[in-house]
């Protein structure tokens, strides 16, 4: 259910803003997006695991409020950002 190490390097590296960027709202939502997802297929056979989908709402609620801020900030980072991930919003 958690990403590999070799997945978020590859992450980091891919929507890092500079060299040794690790924080930024850009690879942050990656990271939860990577989880959400593997969360999402787990849940394909394991319907009735409750104390994951509370995790997996925690990590949307959380990965909402990180593109609410990035929103706010600058408008044409988040919306490279949600074309690139293939967010709907």
């Amino acid at each position: 259910m958690s990403i590999s190490a070799e997945r978020k390097e590859a992450l980091i590296k891919e929507h890092a803003r500079g060299g040794t960027d690790t924080g930024s709202p850009e690879v942050q939502i990656a990271i939860l997006s990577e989880r959400i997802s593997n969360l999402t297929e787990h849940f394909k056979t394991h319907a009735k695991d409750n104390h994951s989908r509370r995790g997996l709402l925690m990590l949307v609620n959380k990965r909402r409020s990180l593109l609410d801020y990035l929103k706010k900030k600058d408008e044409g980072r988040y919306t490279d950002l949600i074309a690139k991930l293939g967010l709907r919003k």
